[in-house]
């Protein structure tokens, strides 16, 4: 029963998710955005790692899953964005957290099943999966759906673990007599 926290990094805007795990349950903490203020490029870096700690330490969770950078056509957009995910992910290391790293078209295969999908399909889907009364805004269900990739993709590695056990185990079974 894992506390996952999903971040959508953004040098404007940071979403974030946190959800408890359990079995092939979810059940929704929180969401929201941290937005940054003031022109300074190192102070909403330190306003990110701030806000993610505080709800680090609100939250307590076991788990963190962040979503990869793509290069999109500007380059120096995709910089900032790898620097806005780096204070992210110093804020879960610092933290004793571990981190998964998923990229946008795994989060969307996860919740919509179709990784073309768009923000609005994924919003809906988010809402579906966690009985959300409204559609959370679209970074914090982005960072919702990067919490439930990483719940889908951790439940799968554990089944597929215990798949190879049963097998492992009737091959051996079968060799010893």
């Amino acid at each position: 029963m894992p506390i996952i926290l999903g971040i959508d990094p953004g040098s404007r805007r940071t979403g974030y998710g946190v959800i408890n795990h359990q079995g092939r349950r979810y059940e929704y903490i929180d969401s929201g955005c941290i937005r940054t203020q003031g022109d300074s490029f190192p102070d909403k870096l330190a306003q990110i790692f701030e806000g993610l700690s505080e709800i680090i330490t609100l939250y307590l969770p076991q788990e963190v899953a962040i979503e990869q950078v793509f290069m999109a056509r500007n380059a120096d957009s995709a910089f900032k964005l790898g620097q806005a995910r780096g204070a992210a992910i110093v804020a879960a290391t610092v933290n004793r957290l571990p981190v998964s790293e998923y990229s946008a078209r795994q989060v969307k295969q996860a919740v919509v099943g179709r990784g073309a999908a768009d923000k609005s399909q994924v919003q809906h889907m988010v809402c579906q999966l966690l009985a959300l009364p409204k559609k959370p805004q679209e970074d914090a269900a982005d960072a919702l759906g990067i919490a439930l990739c990483h719940a889908n993709t951790q439940q799968g590695l554990i089944r597929i673990a215990g798949a190879q056990r049963v097998r492992g185990g009737r091959a051996r079974m079968g060799k010893a007599e």
